[in-house]
Formats: C-alpha cells, sequence, structure tokens
C-alpha cells in the first residue's frame, strides 16, 4: 500500500472520528511518513505534536487490527516522540481505518 492510500484511508477515518486536536505524524523510515492534522492526513513531512516511529508493516497490522498498539509500543516495535496523549488519542482513528 503506497503512502498516499494510507493518507487518504486516515483522511476518511480522521472525519469518522470527528478529527483530531493535534497533529501526528507516522514516520516508516525509509518508507516515508503520514501526517495528520485536524481531519486530513498527507504524505508531507511536517512538524508535529507527536511523532510514532513504526515500519510500515507494523503500521498496516495497527490499522488492520492484528497487531496490539500497547504490545507493539512495549516490544519496542512503536516509538513515541512529543505529546504521549495524541498517541492515547488515536485508537478512535484505527478502529475507522
Amino acid at each position: 500500500m503506497e503512502n498516499s492510500d494510507i493518507a487518504l484511508k486516515m483522511t476518511e477515518a480522521l472525519i469518522k472520528a470527528g478529527g483530531t486536536a493535534k497533529s501526528v505524524k507516522f514516520d516508516f523510515g525509509d518508507d516515508g511518513q503520514v501526517f495528520a492534522s485536524g481531519t486530513e492526513a498527507s504524505t508531507e513531512n511536517a512538524e508535529a505534536d507527536c511523532t510514532i516511529s513504526v515500519s510500515k508493516e507494523d503500521f498496516l497490522s495497527l490499522a488492520e487490527g492484528n497487531l496490539d498498539p500497547m504490545m507493539a509500543f512495549m516490544s519496542g516495535k512503536l516509538k513515541v516522540a512529543g505529546d504521549m496523549s495524541v498517541a492515547m488519542g488515536l485508537q478512535s482513528i484505527f478502529s475507522n481505518m
């Protein structure tokens, strides 16, 4: 799945969830990133309130509900920098993807 496809699905999920008050960037390393703020997501590389570093493969598993976010965090598959409360509030977005 291309990052642009992920951004499109995330935009749909953000709209369904009512958006996010703070920005978040999912950093896939060499595979790029997806930035989300309000009710829109894009592939731009912008500064965010919270940056979540995760492989694209693990991100897709999270979005599909096949990987538990807390287990991913505890096992080091997912790293959070910045405002941790933003990461904690992403469940409603993932449940709509």
